[in-house]
């Protein structure tokens, strides 16, 4: 019996399902071809999204009561997290308070845009390109330059950058193009490529155990390998679960991190 499982599972694999590869990730236009404004399906998820966000936010707002219902309150609940357990946590109230409603931004449209991996007819998050994350870097890059500039003057946050006090001069000149490389690119490159970087391949593994889903349970026509069909979906439903952790997960960190990269650009840090 156990030879028997094993040769159809050899022959399964001969023909094997289709597998998803990275260029899922860039899909021929659907709307406008041929124009600048050409959209994609990856495009057209952003926007859909976008438009979601914005819905649920404006009328939560709308009807909001001074004694919050269930839904008000689970808002009001992700608000203050991210005002209090980021912002604030990292910057100080008075210092913080400047910087909400940009870190809140960021934090709910990369949970909205992540979690479009997982809802159906949707299947691909919205940050799995480089793009969308390398839009929300430079945010991060071009507001962090302006608190520096802000804050010490232009010249005086790079000199700090690049020669710390109480560092040697021969250190210094090792640690200077280093220091200049982290604040140029390293900081924004980090960003971008950890949100995209998960992102795909959290898609590639739900997508690739849905793959082999359908092809030993639904597509081939041998019964006795339709126990392995069940044990891919068992892991596409962890797999699942897992990714809208990591939706979340990706946001929190990102929000973080621009949070503390701000931060650094103040005269001190609280």
């Amino acid at each position: 019996m156990v030879s028997q499982v094993s040769a159809q599972l050899v022959l399964a694999a001969k023909t094997g399902p289709e597998l998803p590869s990275i260029d899922d990730f860039l899909p021929d236009s659907i709307l406008f071809q041929g124009t600048p404004f050409a959209i994609n399906r990856i495009i057209l998820i952003r926007i859909v999204a976008t438009i979601v966000l914005l819905l649920v936010m404006c009328i939560t707002a709308k009807r909001a009561k001074l004694v919050p219902g269930r839904w008000q309150g689970l808002i009001e609940t992700l608000l203050e997290f991210v005002r209090d357990n980021i912002v604030y946590q990292v910057m100080g109230e008075e210092r913080g308070r400047r910087y909400v409603p940009m870190i809140t931004t960021l934090f709910f449209t990369i949970f909205a845009f992540n979690l479009c991996g997982v809802i159906p007819g949707m299947n691909m998050a919205a940050t799995a390109t480089v793009t969308m994350p390398l839009v929300f870097a430079l945010w991060t890059f071009v507001q962090y330059w302006i608190a520096a500039c802000r804050e010490k003057g232009f010249f005086k946050y790079l000199r700090g950058e690049l020669m710390p006090p109480g560092v040697p001069l021969p250190i210094d000149i090792i640690l200077g193009p280093i220091n200049l490389l982290e604040v140029l690119i390293i900081r924004p490159f980090s960003l971008t490529v950890r949100l995209f970087a998960n992102m795909i391949a959290g898609h590639l593994l739900v997508a690739t155990c849905l793959a082999f889903t359908q092809f030993y349970l639904i597509e081939s026509p041998n019964w006795g390998i339709k126990p392995v069909g069940a044990l891919w979906l068992l892991g596409g439903f962890a797999f699942v679960c897992f990714e809208m952790f990591v939706a979340a997960l990706q946001a929190y960190v990102f929000a973080i991190l621009s949070t503390v990269y701000i931060n650094q650009s103040y005269p001190e840090v609280e």
